[in-house]
């Protein structure tokens, strides 16, 4: 079984791909990139659902860290869900340029938010959580997100 940090860090890295395939997809033409950004928006999703209902519950009872780094990633999904929702928005409205913008906007947002997760929060988890790494992972891989 995986650290805590090696498989969520592995799901950015495929989120990160899906992300990669939609906007190339897109350049072609909107239309053919729903499938992917779909695609993405779910991988996304579950992402977000295993960080809020298991990893972070688990490392904020461990640490009493309940306003600190988890609370910070929280208001950070809250604002890539909204751009995930103006990114399908644009692609139902054939908007381009809108959908564009917004994948920008969320590409960069992404990029700072991994980064913090990966270097400072990830660590601080599989530190804390280490005892029980194994039945984290296990709980978030068998997540369900409706």
């Amino acid at each position: 079984m995986s650290s805590i940090k090696e498989y969520l860090t592995n799901d950015h890295r495929k989120c990160d791909e899906i992300f990669a395939k939609m906007e190339e997809e897109a350049g072609s033409s909107l239309e053919s990139a729903r499938t992917l950004a779909q695609e993405f928006v779910t991988d996304m999703q579950h992402h977000f659902a295993m960080e809020e209902q298991v990893m972070f519950p688990e490392f904020e009872k461990k640490t009493g860290m309940t306003q600190g780094p988890t609370e910070m990633m929280r208001q950070e999904h809250a604002q890539m869900r909204s751009l995930l929702l103006q990114l399908m928005s644009a692609i139902d409205e054939k908007n381009s340029d809108r959908f564009f913008g917004t994948s920008e906007t969320l590409m960069i947002l992404l990029q700072q938010h991994n980064m913090k997760e990966e270097q400072m929060l990830y660590p601080m988890a599989q530190q804390h959580l280490s005892a029980e790494s194994d039945r984290i992972v296990s709980t978030m891989d068998s997540l369900i997100v409706e």
